[in-house]
């Protein structure tokens, strides 16, 4: 299954200023796959090395950082030659040997004609005691769930997903497309953007096996908690990932301590929160009382709200009907518009890889996203179905003098006035200038 991240791998490979990579993103969210197929296409051989799977391997790493020595150590240890330039080296779960990271440093410097690149699902909770970090000498990439245009192009519906990727206007499409992509829409509010869950989707077209592959993610992350944090703080995580779906369901999806716990403290759950973000799990989305650039000055730090990294395992988490799919649009609105409004926050953070604002003005208006671009501020009103209200929109334009106002429906393509209607399954698009 393509991603959307290989054009990118092939400007790292090509560029002079290249430097070691590291792929970060969540647990199975398709870093190994990627890394692998890349090199199978772009270079004559692999060195893929997993320092999960065999300790060992920390050992080439330890003492005195001398490069040439290291690749003839793993040289051996594949029993195949490591060429420069002709092999990509690949160190998998690279977290688990802070050495070896810290080797990328060293790498860059001395050895830099070995293209080498890492994955790490846990890289900002497990590294930085033991070993320095190679600030500087390194390059970084995200890797997020598949995204709503690569799903469709995965379950084989390239065509349709290259002619929504080239849309550059508000003139609406053909209905009979806007109707599919709506379909669509819908059955990946179900699948989500895991490339296991697709994949069973493909292959045996069965959603309830596709539950049954959500089901066992959100198993293992669970044993991530107690695995890699403190027993105190693996209750809180847990505690507060369990608490998210519930939050969401509320009209104002401000995420709230004091609906996990009476006594919960802020300063008791920064670390727990922090672990979830670093982890790539959640996504925090800030409120910021003055829209004004840059965003992140403006906003309060105490006051967000908290989203699931990927639809479909927000679905999972709470058991949501397969039938939802074949309801009308039930399944825009359920959970209060929570679906809806999660989908818009992952299809934002994979495109742009920024963190997450909204803006409210007391309790009489609150716009839902407000994105900081080409030094402008986007706003960005989502509404689950076909509804025009744009009180909250109107609101905004007033007290900020803006002529940008933009919003997230059912309907189709549409510029009215100041107003752009983007169709939901085009929201990835957002902003069309």
């Amino acid at each position: 299954m393509k991603r959307d991240i290989y054009h990118l791998l092939i400007e790292w490979k090509e560029s002079v200023d290249r430097k070691p990579l590291i792929l970060k993103g969540a647990r199975q969210v398709g870093k190994t796959y990627i890394l692998k197929a890349f090199g199978e296409n772009e270079y004559q051989n692999v060195a893929y090395f997993n320092f999960e799977e065999d300790p060992t391997l920390k050992g080439f790493f330890q003492g005195r950082i001398q490069t040439d020595k290291i690749i003839q150590k793993l040289s051996i240890y594949l029993e195949s030659r490591i060429q420069p330039q002709k092999t990509l080296i690949i160190f998998d779960e690279i977290q688990n040997s802070p050495e070896a990271l810290n080797s990328l440093k060293y790498f860059h410097e001395n050895a830099n004609q070995y293209h080498i690149a890492t994955a790490g699902s846990l890289l900002g909770i497990k590294v930085g005691q033991s070993a320095p970090f190679p600030v500087g000498k390194v390059n970084f990439f995200d890797l997020f769930p598949f995204s709503f245009i690569e799903f469709i192009n995965g379950i084989g519906k390239a065509r349709l997903g290259m002619y929504l990727k080239s849309k550059n206007d508000f003139d609406p499409i053909e209905n009979s497309f806007h109707e599919d992509l709506n379909d669509l829409l819908r059955l990946y509010y179900y699948i989500g953007g895991m490339p296991e869950a697709i994949l069973k989707y493909i292959t045996e077209g069965d959603l309830g096996k596709v539950r049954q592959v959500q089901t066992e993610i959100l198993t293992a992350y669970t044993f991530d908690f107690s695995k890699y944090a403190s027993k105190s703080d693996a209750i809180k995580i847990t505690n507060i990932w369990n608490a998210i779906p519930g939050q969401l369901d509320k009209e104002n999806k401000k995420f709230m301590l004091s609906q996990i716990s009476k006594n919960a403290r802020v300063r008791d759950y920064l670390e727990p929160l922090q672990w979830l973000a670093d982890a790539g799990l959640i996504y925090k989305s800030y409120n910021v009382k003055t829209p004004k650039i840059p965003l992140s000055g403006y906003k309060e730090e105490k006051v967000f709200k908290l989203f699931l990294f990927d639809i479909g395992l927000l679905g999972a988490m709470i058991d949501l009907s397969q039938k939802t799919i074949i309801d009308g649009n039930r399944l825009f609105s359920e959970y209060n518009g929570a679906f809806t409004e999660s989908y818009v926050a992952q299809e934002i953070k994979s495109r742009y890889h920024k963190d997450l604002y909204y803006w409210t003005s007391k309790s009489s208006a609150e716009v839902d996203f407000v994105l900081q671009f080409n030094e402008q501020i986007f706003p960005l009103e989502v509404k689950s179905g076909f509804s025009k209200k744009k009180k909250s929109l109107k609101i905004y334009a007033e007290k900020y003098k803006s002529h940008i106002l933009s919003r997230a429906t059912l309907m189709n393509f549409k510029h009215d006035g100041h107003l752009k209607n983007y169709p939901l399954y085009g929201i990835s698009l957002f902003p069309i200038e």
